[in-house]
């Protein structure tokens, strides 16, 4: 990644949100998420970053919990081998511009790599990265008190990803919720955690072209290992969940 200092940007902008997308994950224990709002991705093959984990919809994976909440799990099986759980918005709901929010407490532990993060729509006729990526909220397990926003796209993806960190002095990610959020429009994706604004992207400071310019869909997974992460360790506890109490999409009135 590239920019990996913390530190703050000061300037808000005037914005007017409207809600045009949302889930509260209210519902029975362990039912699946609402399918007209969510499709798995399933499936191994190490999902470009030599990821562990086999995606899967069965319930001990991805479920609500009953209280409002819905929860993706990473278990540890025999072998050791790893399940967990990737839900995706794509064919039921992109928007372009906007308010992206998700109030998320994370799971922790080397190996573990919690995401809420976008993908544009058109990523079936151009493929990755020219379809462009926004990574609201990422974490590495073994470093709880850091989240990290990025965006990625055509000569800035990967390790090139223009990213900031933002880590709490006195806390831990996993400890609490917290929101996590981007605010996109033709010119600028800014990046917030619990409304703090700690970082932003203007096509200016993109090495290749901009392509934040069209429908993007949403995304919810725990990885288990791979490039960014690294392995689990004896000292990651299984099961580990990342717990969502809310999704919600604006755009600008």
């Amino acid at each position: 990644m590239s920019s990996c200092q913390i530190d703050a940007v000061q300037t808000l902008p005037e914005r007017n949100w409207e809600l045009t997308w949302s889930d509260d994950f209210t519902g029975a224990v362990g039912t699946s998420p609402d399918a007209t709002k969510w499709a798995f991705d399933l499936g191994a093959g190490g999902w470009g970053n030599a990821e562990f984990q086999t995606y899967t919809n069965k319930p001990e994976n991805v479920s609500l919990d009953g209280n409002g909440n819905l929860r993706i799990t990473a278990i540890r099986n025999a072998g050791p081998s790893y399940t967990s759980g990737r839900i995706k918005t794509k064919g039921l709901f992109a928007q372009k511009y906007g308010r992206f929010e998700a109030r998320v407490k994370t799971p922790t532990g080397p190996g573990i790599w919690p995401a809420f993060w976008m993908l544009g729509d058109n990523i079936d006729q151009v493929n990755w990265p020219q379809c462009g990526e926004i990574d609201i909220l990422e974490q590495r397990g073994q470093q709880s008190n850091v989240t990290i926003g990025s965006v990625h796209g055509p000569g800035y993806s990967g390790g090139n990803a223009i990213s900031k960190l933002y880590g709490l002095q006195n806390g831990r990610f996993d400890a609490n919720f917290h929101v996590y959020a981007v605010e996109w429009t033709e010119n600028q994706v800014d990046f917030f955690v619990d409304d703090f604004l700690y970082h932003r992207v203007t096509p200016d400071k993109v090495t290749g072209n901009w392509v934040y310019d069209h429908p993007f869909f949403l995304i919810l997974n725990v990885a288990v290992g791979g490039n960014f992460v690294g392995f689990p360790t004896d000292a990651t506890p299984f099961p580990q969940t990342m717990l969502i109490d809310y999704v919600k999409v604006y755009k600008q009135k």
